[in-house]
């Protein structure tokens, strides 16, 4: 076995299990697509009962942190972190009618060109041809934000993005993605013009944002008779 686990108190047992293997993984003592022990294995070492080794398994999952398959060849195996449950969280927290549409749009608007400016400024070959590939489609926000060199700005903007792509299918109404607009963003990063870069995406991500609450206004106006979430004009 890779990791020795300390045995449990008797206070919060599941949640001290769960906090013990979240820190292995974090930790790096299990890896990405890992399987960990089996749940049995996991209890001798804890010395805890299955039923609370199985609830601490079952908050990892929920977490992100693991995914569980069945079978023989099944078990709890190790995913790889990303910042796709934010995007989840969120789309919750929408659909409660905790966020809208313009204040999401609201931290692109702030982040974003900040983005396009640093990424101006961090021009290669490859990321040019990729910049230059993509340039119709939502990966050319990606690719942005990568390019940006910080890696808590590339994830707010994966996070937001997947957040509205997620959204609009949830509305199943029309939307409009202005991608016509990447043309001069990509040209002034690609001159590595940070100003213009920044005002480019600026001026994207407003068009953007009026088109996406469009696109929250029309589902309201579906969903307000018979929807389980009641929205507000």
């Amino acid at each position: 076995m890779k990791h020795s686990f300390k045995p449990i108190k008797p206070l919060r047992i599941s949640e001290e299990v769960a906090q013990q293997l979240k820190e292995s993984i974090m930790f790096g003592h299990f890896k990405p697509g890992e399987r960990l022990p089996t749940e049995r294995e996991l209890s001798e070492q804890f010395q805890v009962s299955r039923a609370a080794t199985r609830e601490a398994l079952r908050v990892l999952e929920n977490a992100g942190f693991i995914v569980t398959r069945q079978g023989a060849t099944g078990g709890a195996f190790v995913t790889s972190l990303s910042f796709e449950r934010i995007a989840s969280a969120f789309l919750d927290l929408f659909m409660a009618e905790k966020i809208s549409i313009s204040e999401i749009n609201h931290v692109r608007i702030l982040v974003e060109p900040e983005v396009a400016r640093l990424a101006a400024q961090r021009v290669t070959a490859d990321y040019a041809q990729r910049l230059s590939s993509s340039v119709m489609s939502a990966e050319f926000h990606f690719i942005l934000a990568e390019m940006c060199g910080n890696r808590f700005l590339e994830g707010l903007v994966r996070s937001t993005i997947d957040l509205t792509r997620r959204i609009v299918e949830a509305a199943d109404v029309a939307y409009d993605h202005p991608t016509d607009e990447h043309g001069p963003i990509m040209d002034a990063v690609l001159s590595g013009n940070s100003e213009a870069a920044r005002e480019a995406m600026k001026k994207h991500a407003v068009t953007n944002g009026e088109s996406l609450m469009k696109t929250e206004r029309l589902f309201r106006e579906k969903s307000r008779p018979s929807s389980l979430y009641r929205f507000q004009a």
